[in-house]
């Protein structure tokens, strides 16, 4: 089944039943007649904007309000590190809202994606805080790192990168480059692949628009030590470039 298949009309009621059970004032009639029938010619990121804009016709209440209610149909966090890409599908369209409104309470907004990653990514719906407030964003993540929930680790590195697939470009790894490699750092000898794998992932991103920082980042690991961790990171980070420096030069007679 593709993606954009599982937001079908059957999806559409079980998700007006559990906005229904935590906002006793939203209209689920009018939700689900906006949307039954409609989304099956739509593709995915057109399906959620669909279902998105449903919510915000139907949910009565304020962005702080709302929010608090999400926090109440989230339901138990995942048992294993990729869980989200197989049982997390139902809350992309409440990341989507986030995405969309996030930063009309960025911290209340930030206190919630901590909670939904553990059930689904908010690697998306953090994007927007990075851009209006890197700083303040960025040193959370920075605590993020350090937390026992492998979901909550993955999204303070998949957070930041440059070139997330499906997302606009952000530069906040580049505007606030220290507070960006303290957040790679802290993760490079992180023991969960999916961890590694986002870092890996930021490292690609970074060498594709400022390949000397990527160098900077990977040399000053070396200079403190390394660990399988860190050496299957790096390898990830620079499977695209040709040349790993030092690059030789071509002698005269080849």
């Amino acid at each position: 089944m593709k993606h954009k298949d599982y937001y079908s009309d059957g999806y559409i009621f079980d998700l007006s039943q559990k906005l229904r059970s935590v906002m006793p004032d939203f209209d689920e009639k009018s939700f689900t007649h906006s949307l039954i029938g409609q989304l099956d010619d739509k593709e995915l990121l057109t399906r959620l904007d669909f279902i998105v804009d449903a919510m915000e016709k139907t949910m009565t209440c304020d962005y702080e309000e709302n929010i608090k209610a999400f926090f109440n149909i989230l339901g138990p966090e995942l048992e294993q590190p990729e869980g989200m890409f197989q049982l997390g599908w139902w809350l992309w369209p409440v990341g989507r809202y986030v995405e969309r409104h996030g930063n009309e309470d960025w911290r209340l907004s930030l206190s919630f994606l901590k909670e939904l990653t553990k059930r689904f990514t908010g690697e998306f719906a953090i994007r927007p805080l990075l851009r209006e407030h890197p700083q303040e964003v960025m040193d959370e993540l920075i605590k993020w790192t350090l937390d026992d929930n492998v979901h909550v680790r993955r999204l303070a590195s998949e957070g930041v990168r440059t070139r997330l697939p499906w997302a606009k470009k952000l530069s906040a790894a580049l505007d606030e480059f220290e507070r960006y490699t303290a957040i790679l750092t802290n993760l490079k000898d992180d023991p969960e692949r999916f961890v590694q794998k986002s870092v890996g992932n930021n490292l690609n991103d970074l060498y594709k628009d400022a390949p000397e920082k990527a160098d900077l980042i990977i040399s000053q690991w070396k200079n403190s030590g390394h660990s399988k961790a860190q050496d299957w990171i790096i390898k990830h980070g620079r499977r695209n470039q040709r040349c790993l420096p030092p690059c030789l030069p071509k002698s005269p007679s080849s």
